[in-house]
């Protein structure tokens, strides 16, 4: 490995190394829209069951959907999440969300480019706004899941 590629790796050689700002509206955006899906395992699936009261088997019976050989959160045909309430506008398992979920906005395709963060700034109100998340937040926030 050159000197130079390994200088283009580190953190602080990011776009984003002085950080980006997000705070959550609670708007609801990134639970509706595009279908698309919601993985879960089964640790976030016994969570979920424990949270609902439900069990783990109607749970992947009436929630889930297998795709590309994962578990995924169903949503309704609008796009919406089966979990956001439409009332609302909020999660109603947000004490246990799936990881998925709780890392947003900060997935690694949403920060791979300042042209990806402007595609998420164009659906989500709160990114691009509120308080300052620091690069070493982004990063571990980021490494909790591949998206």
């Amino acid at each position: 490995m050159s000197d130079e590629s390994a200088s283009a790796d580190a953190p602080d050689e990011r776009w984003y190394s002085d950080g980006l700002r997000f705070e959550c509206t609670g708007c609801g955006n990134c639970c509706s829209g595009s279908p698309g899906y919601v993985w879960v395992d089964d640790e976030e699936l016994a969570a979920i069951a424990d949270f609902t009261g439900k069990s783990i088997g109607e749970l992947r019976l009436f929630d889930t959907r297998i795709a590309r050989g994962r578990l995924s959160l169903k949503e309704y045909a609008n796009g919406d999440c089966i979990y956001l309430d439409p009332e609302s506008r909020r999660c109603s398992i947000y004490p246990v969300r799936p990881k998925q979920c709780r890392t947003w906005p900060f997935w690694h395709s949403n920060i791979a480019s300042p042209e990806a963060w402007q595609d998420v700034q164009r659906e989500c109100p709160g990114a691009g706004h509120g308080p300052l998340v620091s690069l070493e937040e982004i990063e571990r926030t980021a490494d909790v899941i591949s998206m």
